[in-house]
Order: C-alpha cells, then structure tokens, then sequence
C-alpha cells in the first residue's frame, strides 16, 4: 500500500500489510461481508468492486475496494486494486435518501390533514358556499404552515416569535381562531431563529398531524392546550391534549414520523421529546436549550 491508502486506514506504515491487519478496521456490520467477498475474489475471474465502512479511532469511513480477480500468476503473494475514499458519495446517498423518505411521509401527512380539514369545516359550516370559503382559508393556512417546514431557498424567514410560530401553524386546526377556540397558547415573548424555527415547525405540525388523526383534535369536543416555561438553559413547551378519544400507548417505538420527532429535538434543537400516554389525552414536553432555540 502507499502512504495515501496506510492513512486511510488509519493503519501504521509498514514494508508490508496483511489482510487480517485491515479486517481488524473493516466496520463489525459489514466483517463478515466484506470477507466472504474478500474469498470470493480469489476464484474471480475478472473486475471487482465492493463498498464497506471502516473505522479510524471515532471516525467511520466509506471505502470502495476496487481490483482485478484470478490470482492464479499472482506473484509473492500480493494483491493488486485500489481503495477510494467514498464517505462524501454515500453520505450523500443517505442524505437523498432520508430527504425521500421525509418527503413520502409529509405528502401522506398532508393528505391525511386535508381530509381532518375537511370533516371539521363540515361540523361548522352552514352551507355549502360557507364550507368552500372556510376549507380556502384553512388550507391556505396550512401552506402557510409547510413553508415553516420547508422553506423556499432563500426565501426563509428570519426570526420570528416563538407565539406568532404556533400561531400560523396551529391556525388550520382551530374552529373558531388562533387561541381563542379549542387551541389555547401561553408562551413567553422570545425569539426563535431561522433554522430553530424550520425544526419547530417540523416537530409541531408532526404532533398536530398525530393529533387531528388520532387526538383530541380529532374530535369536535376535543382542545389543546400549550403552555411554555424558560429556565436558565432550556424552554419547555408542554402540548396537552384533552376532550379527544381514549389515548393508548403504542405497542411499539412508533413509525418514520416518532424518529422524524426523535432526531429533531435531540440532534437539531439539543434536547429531548417525552410522551405521557395518559388516558384523558397525550402530554407531549419538549425540552430545547435557548441557545439552540434562539441561534
């Protein structure tokens, strides 16, 4: 190997390697794979190429082995190929692929909204001209919503108020209007900034997607409360939810939408998410720290 490739493996420079001293940094999930294709190369007629992770002290990176098979002539027991360093290429890929998936889950969430929409627009309109005009102006202010989550490059928003944030995305969902029908809002007067603010929206237009489904928005008697409380370091907004259908915990961790929740409190806005299955209705804190909330 040249000192390019001893570096990538993060390997001391040697006359010579072995294959056992690079399988000791070969990932533990993808050992056994890349040996077997490591064998496999030795009866191999022809090119091959095979993608693994490695480790370097903390860092995990992705190499792709490339070479050439039959080593029939090989000579003092060396292998010819190459390795590239991949890590950008396939963090990329998971990247596209996460944004994929968010993607799918948002367009079935918006599908599901629209038709929660719809049924409380029905209980209250008088007719069906009423009902046109009332399902236009919850649906516009539902696109006013999803651009707080996915805002147009360029174009987002810069910091807004924590109170004016759950005023435009809860908005759609209330019967007679923001914080004065089944949708109440007490929060300090604070900041919240431009890319705290996306994560927010994300995070509460999930749980008022989870609620019009399933919770007390769901149902005509139903209401949500949401309370906030800054400490010295965090913010904790309490969603409470009451009046709905009889609440069970889930048997399970939850879908792409409970990780969606998950990864954004702690990875995005440096806190946490914690759920009370109570039977009255879900009681949802979130835990943010200011500095993130704010920055």
């Amino acid at each position: 190997m040249d000192e390019r490739a001893f570096r990538l493996w993060g390997v001391p420079l040697s006359a010579y390697v072995t294959f056992d001293d690079l399988s000791a940094h070969v990932h533990p999930a993808d050992r056994d794979r890349v040996k077997a294709a490591f064998v496999a190369t030795r009866a191999l007629v022809g090119a091959y190429e095979i993608d693994f992770r490695i480790t370097v002290s903390d860092e995990v990176r992705w190499v792709s082995a490339r070479g050439q098979g039959n080593d029939a002539d090989i000579v003092g027991r060396i292998m010819f190929g190459i390795f590239i360093d991949v890590t950008g290429r396939k963090l990329a890929e998971e990247g596209h692929e996460l944004l994929a998936g968010e993607m799918s889950h948002r367009v079935k969430n918006l599908l599901a909204i629209a038709s929660g929409l719809t049924a409380i627009t029905s209980r209250s309109a008088k007719t069906t001209a009423g009902m046109a005009q009332e399902l236009t102006h919850r649906l516009t202010a539902l696109g006013r919503a999803h651009d707080l989550v996915l805002p147009v490059p360029g174009q987002g928003e810069k910091a807004a108020l924590l109170g004016d944030l759950f005023t435009v995305l809860l908005a759609p969902y209330d019967d007679v209007g923001a914080f004065s029908g089944r949708v109440r809002v007490a929060v300090p007067r604070m900041a919240v900034g431009e890319k705290a603010a996306t994560m927010l929206a994300l995070v509460v237009h999930e749980l008022a997607t989870n609620s019009l489904k399933y919770g007390a928005l769901s149902s005509p008697s139903g209401a949500l409360d949401i309370s906030s409380a800054a400490h010295d370091t965090d913010v904790v907004v309490v969603w409470t939810e009451r009046g709905g259908p009889l609440v069970t915990a889930p048997a399970d961790d939850g879908g792409y939408g409970s990780k969606l929740l998950n990864r954004g409190m702690t990875i995005e806005l440096g806190g946490s998410i914690a759920c009370d299955w109570s039977s009255e209705g879900v009681i949802v804190t979130l835990r943010m720290t200011k500095e993130r909330l704010m920055g």
